[in-house]
């Protein structure tokens, strides 16, 4: 690995590597500053990550692994494309698009194919595959606590895709969104309507600090009835926003968080 984009993070070692795009996101900006910044830039046309393409070059790697599902986080497929276009030698590009957990296992096959490491992407997923298995035979069989998980507080969105999936093997029933299901923002009166047995904040980007700073800003205004539930802080940053190996390990968390 030769570099790699402004969020990685993980593992540790990553965090020395030269850093290929930027953002003109200010994330210490409240929640709701950052939204309509991100709204702005859609109804504009204009991405607001931006890759370095002489770095890029210079670097000379063989492959470039970008993702098209979010475009807040990374460079979308279309602009890996032009920007991988522009260099000789050309890399080839590999733009991910996983929305379930069948597709996140598909993916790793997908990068192992193109990294020529078949063997190695194969025994990962099957590694996550027994961990899958062994969450959904330990998973409560009685009732399900009715789980609420959001992933931005203001305003309010469900996380969707894999979290449904990972809160049924966590023993829990998510009541504000369907697997696959893209995130998808919801009014403060809906949500209270679900009547969540317990509310998981798992912000996309932050972590548990950052999370609980946020739940503070909006807990006295429309947010009050759904967050004087219970509530539970998981490092969506680290566990469940990104579509990789430590989502098994979020669903083990979330079990436990769930269970009280």
């Amino acid at each position: 690995m030769v570099g790699v984009s402004h969020e990685c993070d993980f593992p540790p070692d990553v965090r020395r590597l030269p850093r290929l795009t930027s953002t003109r996101l200010d994330t210490t900006r409240p929640s709701r500053e950052i939204d309509h910044e991100m709204a702005t830039a859609r109804r504009s046309g204009v991405s607001p990550i931006d890759t370095d393409a002489d770095l890029l070059a210079r670097l000379r790697p063989d492959v470039v692994i970008g993702q098209s599902l979010c475009d807040v986080c990374a460079v979308g497929g279309s602009e890996l494309e032009r920007v991988v276009a522009g260099l000789d030698p050309r890399p080839r590009a590999v733009t991910l698009h996983p929305h379930t957990l069948a597709d996140v296992l598909a993916d790793i096959r997908t990068v192992g194919e193109a990294i020529a490491l078949p063997e190695r992407a194969a025994a990962v997923v099957g590694e996550l595959t027994e961990g899958i298995e062994r969450l959904r035979a330990q998973a409560r069989t009685g009732r399900r606590a009715r789980v609420l998980v959001l992933e931005w507080i203001d305003p309010p969105y469900v996380a969707g895709h894999w979290m449904p999936e990972l809160v049924t093997l966590a023993g829990g029933c998510d009541v504000g969104s369907a697997p696959g299901a893209r995130s998808a923002t919801r009014t403060w009166q809906d949500l209270e309507r679900l009547a969540p047995d317990v509310v998981i904040v798992a912000l996309c980007g932050f972590d548990v600090s950052r999370a609980r700073r946020e739940v503070a800003a909006v807990v006295d205004a429309d947010a009050g009835a759904v967050l004087r539930r219970r509530v539970e802080f998981l490092d969506g940053n680290a566990y469940t926003s990104r579509p990789g190996p430590r989502l098994v390990e979020a669903a083990e968390l979330l079990a436990e968080l769930i269970a009280g």
